[in-house]
This record gives structure tokens, C-alpha cells and sequence, in this order.
């Protein structure tokens, strides 16, 4: 027999819920209010009742941001309509644990693992960000690894950082590259080595610059 426990406390599920708001907000202004912004909470409070909490500290955050538009999903559901209807979401908040199975469904959506970018963000303090798909030792020291997810990342981080025309000039520079039909595909398979994709992109920059 195992047993485990999972521990949410009030003031954590707010916290995230708030940032959630927060960012759906900044978002949907940097759109120019074409489109109103909205959250998602994904939870699985059907089968998990503890996940209640998130619903309850959810909706208290929800009254805050009458702009804003919610949603609700359990986790199933939301992996289902993620590749059924990807435009429906705008900024989810969800467990730690269906974040982490989300997130590489939605890495795979935009392009795969070797593009997208994470951060570990603590709202005002340090944070970390960094590629999605951890660790590759297969491709240590080759050369092949892709290295867009890492520069996107960079580009995460910028923003985070309030350097919000830098950041949008690295993601352009790397929507760019991938729209110019240069990058066969987004992983170690592509026949372009790490160093070289990464002068492709400072070369964009460069060219963006002028």
C-alpha cells in the first residue's frame, strides 16, 4: 500500500490564482484590447474533493478582475480541447503536477520540446527560466541540440525583467527564423548545429537592429 499527501493551502492557491489575473491582464493590454483576457483553472476537483480549495480561492481572486474572463476545466477535458481547440486558452492555472503533464502537450502544440521555454517565476523576487524539456545528456557536447527553447527563454526572462522591447526582439528574431523556412525542424534532427542556429538568430538580430 502507498499513500500520499498533497498539501494546498489557502494563501498558496490565491497566489497563484492572483498572478494568473495579473498576467491574463498584461496580456490581454498588450493585444491593444482586441481580445479580452482570460483563465482557466484546471483542477480535478471531481475526483481530487481537496481540489476544491482551488476552486473556492479561485473565484475569490476572480472578483478582483471583473474584466477579466474565467473558465473552468478538469485536467482530462482541458489535454482534450488543448489539441482540439488550442486558441480557447489564454492563461490556465492549475496544480503543480498537472502543470508539469500540460505544459509538454502544450510544447508539442507549438512545435516541440526543443522551442519552448519555462519560467520559474516567484512574483517580485528571484526566478529562474530556462528550457521546458530539462536535461538531454544524449546530445551533451555534439553540437546537435537545439538551442531556441533556451534563447526563448531569454526572452522570458527579459520581460520578467521589464525589458519588454529586448524580449520581443529575441522572440522575433526567433518566430522569424522558424517562419523563414531556414529551420527544417525544432529538434536535434534538423542538420543545423547548436552554435550555428544560435549566429542564425544573433544574425536576425542584428539585421532587426538596422
Amino acid at each position: 500500500m502507498a499513500i500520499v499527501n498533497g498539501v494546498y493551502t489557502w494563501k498558496g492557491c490565491e497566489r497563484a490564482s492572483r498572478y494568473a489575473f495579473e498576467l491574463a491582464r498584461k496580456r490581454a493590454a498588450a493585444r491593444g484590447g482586441d481580445r479580452q483576457g482570460k483563465v482557466t483553472l484546471v483542477d480535478k476537483a471531481n475526483a481530487i474533493r481537496a481540489h476544491d480549495i482551488w476552486t473556492r480561492a479561485f473565484a475569490a481572486v476572480a472578483r478582483d478582475f471583473p474584466e477579466i474572463e474565467t473558465d473552468h476545466a478538469y485536467v482530462d477535458a482541458c489535454c482534450m480541447w488543448m489539441i482540439k481547440n488550442p486558441e480557447w486558452f489564454d492563461v490556465i492555472v492549475t496544480t503543480n503536477l498537472f502543470g508539469d503533464i500540460i505544459t509538454d502537450l502544450a510544447a508539442m502544440l507549438q512545435g516541440g520540446m526543443g522551442i519552448a521555454a519555462s519560467g520559474n517565476i516567484h512574483p517580485g523576487k528571484t526566478s529562474m527560466f530556462e528550457p521546458i524539456h530539462g536535461s538531454a545528456p544524449k546530445h551533451a557536447g555534439k553540437n546537435v541540440a537545439c538551442p531556441l527553447g533556451m534563447i526563448t527563454a531569454v526572452s522570458m526572462m527579459l520581460d520578467f525583467l521589464g525589458a519588454t522591447s529586448a524580449a520581443a526582439r529575441v522572440e522575433g528574431a526567433v518566430s522569424g527564423l522558424l517562419r523563414s523556412g531556414a529551420v527544417p525542424s525544432a529538434d536535434a534532427r534538423s542538420g543545423i548545429g547548436t552554435c550555428e542556429m544560435g549566429d542564425m538568430i544573433v544574425e536576425r538580430l542584428h539585421v532587426a537592429r538596422a
